[in-house]
């Protein structure tokens, strides 16, 4: 089992910044991935981005550019540091951990861009 536990969210102005962390515990060694995901409201839950166990990353086009997805492997946690924000970024953030089979969410984090 994975626990996961998110932080940072919260409201800012359009063009602002926020800092979402993700602490892992339990059987993190079994790590594939680590991402994040989001949903706004009447939407599918989507990828923002992935850090992968060597370390590469992708992320969604209308993030590129923006967002920073990063890894510290000590800590066991990912951050996506979000900045240019926009309204249209508004939505329920999730962290994900992949293992082999097994996929972990945490409990979500809003974020909230005001124009």
């Amino acid at each position: 089992q994975v626990q996961l536990v998110e932080s940072g969210g919260g409201l800012v102005q359009a063009g602002g910044s926020l800092r979402l962390s993700c602490a892992a515990s339990g059987s993190i060694f079994s790590s594939i991935a680590m991402g994040w995901y989001r949903q706004a409201p009447g939407k599918q839950r989507e990828l923002v981005a992935h850090i992968f166990s060597g370390g590469s990353t992708n992320y969604a086009d209308s993030v590129k550019g923006r967002f920073t997805i990063s890894r510290d492997n000590p800590k066991n946690t990912v951050n996506l540091t979000m900045n240019s924000l926009k309204p249209e970024d508004t939505a329920v953030y999730y962290c994900n951990f992949l293992s082999v089979g097994r996929s972990y969410w945490g409990q979500g984090t809003q974020v909230t861009v005001s124009s």
